[in-house]
């Protein structure tokens, strides 16, 4: 089985207590498949200017990350530029170009419409919606925004929402579209408005997940090192649908444990700058903490 992601593949210059960065390859579709890879066989969907290094080209295939779909084009890579101060917990964008994201058209190979999973990750609603339209009955859809899209494209975002199985946002994020302060209601909100799956992420202090079903809260996992978090929501996704893709089930058994790899990757992205930690990551690395964390969420 495999997945396919469509998301940004970009160029990020970051600030934190821990130093300074300029230009790391970034962008929601590589973080996700960072964690993605470990599970399953990742088609990356995105697009970069001519000005993108091809060294990074070269180690996403070393990676076994599918470029098919990556678009190179003339004009200017998506460029974040982005600080963390105090506790990490936000990042202050001090500057976005979105290059040549800015009118980008996803498009994939006809075997790849057949693909059954499928992650929308961060990027216009517009984008998103163009490329679910291409695919062919999917198993799977999992969705992801920021609060950008929920200010300025909210009808189209919420049409949106009505065709996917799972809805992926922060605290802030569930908190600005659903119109509630409680998490437990904000998440009641959002699957009224169509995915029958709500994950939402609470950064240190875990993820909730809803469905009709059942109700599942898991904590962040216990680290003193905190690099750099940029990412860390995409690593999660990754790690959480990468696993649902490999098991090719989704039941309460299979959804509880795509949560705890999640977090267990991102646990490990936040650890170092830019992919740096999760591009060295293994299975067996990922399962010797998972283990850890089973003893610490035990009682």
């Amino acid at each position: 089985m495999s997945i396919i992601v469509l998301g940004t593949v970009a160029l990020d210059t970051v600030r934190t207590p821990f130093g300074f960065k300029r230009h790391m390859l970034g962008g929601s579709a590589v973080h996700f498949a960072m964690a993605a890879r470990l599970f399953t066989k990742v088609n990356l969907v995105a697009i970069v200017g001519r000005d993108f290094p091809q060294r990074y080209i070269d180690f996403l295939e070393k990676k076994g990350i599918v470029l098919t779909s990556l678009i190179r084009r003339e004009g200017k890579t998506f460029k974040w530029k982005g600080e963390y101060r105090g506790d990490l917990n936000s990042a202050f964008t001090l500057s976005t170009e979105l290059g040549v994201l800015s009118n980008f058209k996803p498009a994939v190979s006809s075997g790849q419409k057949r693909i059954k999973y499928i992650f929308l990750a961060n990027v216009d609603p517009d984008m998103q919606r163009h490329l679910l339209m291409h695919m062919y009955a999917p198993s799977l859809i999992g969705l992801d925004s920021m609060n950008y899209w929920i200010k300025h494209k909210r009808k189209a975002l919420i049409r949106l929402l009505k065709e996917v199985n799972i809805y992926v946002a922060n605290e802030q994020e569930a908190r600005d579209l659903s119109g509630e302060s409680n998490l437990v209601k904000a998440a009641k909100r959002l699957r009224s408005f169509g995915p029958p799956m709500i994950l939402i992420k609470k950064g240190e202090h875990g993820v909730l997940f809803y469905c009709d079903k059942f109700i599942f809260s898991l904590p962040a996992y216990p680290t003193d090192k905190v690099i750099d978090p940029t990412g860390a929501g995409d690593t999660f996704a990754g790690g959480f649908m990468g696993y649902l893709a490999k098991t090719e089930k989704i039941n309460q058994a299979a959804l509880k444990k795509a949560i705890a790899y999640g977090t267990i990757a991102a646990s490990f992205n936040v650890e170092d700058f830019g992919v740096n930690k999760t591009a060295r990551l293994t299975a067996r690395d990922l399962e010797n903490r998972l283990s850890k964390f089973r003893k610490l969420v035990s009682f």
